[in-house]
């Protein structure tokens, strides 16, 4: 097959390692790419939102798939215009990727479907919002309903700061449109988890599960990233929670969207709230595979990523095969000073070389760029992914945080207790 994964993070990177790798593959690109995925496949110069000419491109290089990793262009529809052009994707419609795209769809769906989740309400005028929100009290969470680069999602501890949420959407227009309409949840207490699965249309298969960091610093403290770091397996995950989150989350929503004419097809990604009673309740879908844990996900997969996905995309999902690697994975993110705020772009990191002959230990590029010279630079929030397999956590932790101690970049940062949960446990 010839592939194409659109995207240019730490997650890209991730994809293009397993299907570089795969017997089936003989044609790799990724569009735009960065540093790092340029060992295992060509880097095209086109950005990730640009939908008409990657469906060009797809169509002059003869691709046979084109695997869309972030969700922006999945929520445009650029499986819908690949469809069209007789072009296989693996990722949702833009219909089906409305489970990410709208929160508020997302919790109509599971209203009419019996999914559990968090008690809710949608607004889109600030009155009628602000007169909900004093009804339920505080602590309780306010969120814009579309896309916003995963900072339109407020925890709010006083009615004070849920207030200031529900201004900053619905009046300053912080948001743009993704904040012209917000949803109010109550505030769910338990553990957090990230649950994944494969879904073809009609059939849908587990894979094994992780748990991220989404708190900037050390404790759970900080504001909310993108993902700090993860693990996988997570202790927390047992046969038998998989079991309810299959029959009572997954499974309902994949026959809800086959029934309501929008069939999923691609990776559906749950973020999962599991109660002090040990019940599973939906947080949120995203309609790709999460990043950082695609990037440990990728690491203890033995099966041929190429051919599961192409499976997935011919709706033969049933009869293929997904086999694991039994050594746990864990990842740290490795981020620029001042994430998730403002910070500095174009720095030089120096010893990936030293930390790439750490035992066990594999780097994703996240943010980087690459200078005239062959320098690796910082070019983003989140940076690298050093990722390392160990026949236990403690051994994969401790091969991860000896490999972060070779690299020298002074203004980067990360957290120094990924994995701790499990850990403790």
């Amino acid at each position: 097959m010839r592939i194409l994964v659109v995207g240019g993070g730490g997650r890209e990177h991730a994809l293009c390692w397993a299907l570089a790798r795969s017997p089936s593959c003989t044609a790799l690109y990724c569009a735009p790419g960065n540093a790092g995925t340029k060992a295992c496949a060509e880097s095209v110069g086109i950005p990730a939102e640009d939908i008409e000419s990657l469906v060009d491109f797809a169509w002059q290089q003869a691709i046979d798939l084109v695997v869309i990793g972030p969700e922006a262009p999945l929520v445009a529809g650029l499986a819908d215009r690949l469809e069209e052009a007789g072009i296989a994707a693996f990722g949702p419609s833009a219909a089906a990727a409305r489970l990410e795209g709208s929160k508020a769809f997302m919790k109509d769906l599971c209203a009419r479907h019996g999914i559990p989740t968090a008690a809710y309400g949608r607004f889109t005028d600030l009155e009628q919002a602000r007169a909900y929100l004093y009804r339920q009290g505080a602590p309780i969470v306010v969120k814009a309903d579309g896309l916003a680069a995963g900072k339109g999602v407020t925890v709010a501890m006083t009615l004070e700061e849920a207030e200031a949420a529900l201004e900053d959407a619905l009046i300053s227009g912080r948001f743009g449109d993704a904040g012209g309409e917000v949803v109010i949840e109550e505030l769910l207490e338990g553990e957090e988890v990230s649950f994944f699965a494969l879904c073809d249309g009609t059939t849908a298969r587990p894979l094994v599960s992780a748990q991220d960091h989404k708190r900037a610093h050390d404790g759970d403290k900080g504001p909310n990233t993108g993902g700090m770091g993860a693990y996988s397996p997570a202790p927390l995950m047992t046969e038998a929670l998989q079991a309810r989150v299959m029959s009572k989350i997954i499974e309902p929503t994949i026959s809800g969207m086959a029934d309501e004419g929008s069939p999923y097809q691609g990776v559906l990604y749950a973020g999962l709230m599991v109660t002090p009673e040990g019940e599973p309740r939906l947080l949120e879908y995203n309609v790709r595979f999460g990043d950082p844990e695609c990037q440990i996900l990728m690491l203890r997969l033995e099966s041929d990523l190429a051919a599961l996905l192409q499976a997935t995309t011919e709706g033969r999902l049933a009869e293929a095969e997904i086999r694991w690697r039994a050594e746990c994975a864990i990842t740290v993110v490795l981020a620029a000073r001042g994430y998730p705020g403002g910070y500095a772009k174009g720095e030089t990191l120096h010893g990936l070389e030293n930390a790439a002959a750490v035992e066990g230990v594999t780097l994703f590029h996240a943010g980087t760029s690459e200078a005239p010279d062959g320098a690796i630079l910082s070019a983003g929030g989140r940076v690298l992914n050093v990722c390392a397999l160990g026949t236990d956590l403690a051994t994969a932790r401790e091969r991860a945080y000896k490999a972060i101690d070779c690299i020298d970049w002074p203004g980067g940062f990360c957290r120094r207790d990924i994995a701790w949960r499990a850990l403790e446990r």
